[in-house]
């Protein structure tokens, strides 16, 4: 007798570190001294975490590249933010960074999708359905070359990025306050 095996995939949401979620440093979050929590992130994630989707962070960290930030320091960062959302009720799957500097043309380093590429690869997630929120031009270039649905917010540098969607024809993504507003979008969009 033949029984077929159904494979789920999951669908996800990726997330932009500096900016979405903590405050952007202009020299970088090098410790933990310099990360602050941007107002509604914490409730986000919250929210994200009663959904069915995986919760991913997905940053750029060229200080580590640069020699400024040690890469254990880095990921002591992601950790320690990791723990604060879970303790606060919200979840995050995983999270990884991309240590190089833009002159190195890795596959990772967004506006490519290498780090969105590995996990989908790794948890089985169907792009399509899901979604990268970011502050930048580079986290929607790299949502959409990984075939996800981007949305920019307007936390960190969102303003000012913002301005620059049509110059890389980018008008069509849609723009929210912060993290916030982004998830009540998403999340109505399944309802």
């Amino acid at each position: 007798m033949f029984t077929a095996i159904e494979t789920l995939e999951r669908e996800a949401v990726f997330l932009d570190r500096d900016g979405v979620i903590i405050e952007n440093c202009d020299n970088y979050v090098r410790s933990w001294d310099d990360v602050d929590i941007l107002p509604g992130a914490l409730d986000a994630l919250v929210r994200l975490a009663e959904s069915h989707y995986k919760v991913f962070i997905v940053t750029n960290q060229a200080g580590v590249g640069k020699g400024l930030i040690p890469v254990d320091v880095a990921h002591g960062i992601n950790t320690r933010l990791i723990d604060i959302i879970h303790n606060h009720g919200g979840r995050v799957d995983a999270a990884t960074i991309c240590p190089h500097r833009n002159e190195d043309a890795c596959g990772c380093r967004k506006p490519e999708p290498g780090m969105l590429l590995n996990f989908a690869d790794r948890f089985d997630i169907n792009l399509n359905n899901s979604w990268m929120i970011g502050d930048a031009v580079t986290d929607i270039q790299a949502g959409l070359a990984a075939g996800t649905k981007p949305l920019l917010v307007q936390t960190g540098r969102g303003t000012t990025q913002e301005a620059m969607l049509s110059d890389h024809q980018l008008d069509e993504t849609p723009v929210f306050a912060d993290l916030e507003d982004a998830v009540s979008f998403l999340l109505s969009q399944n309802a």
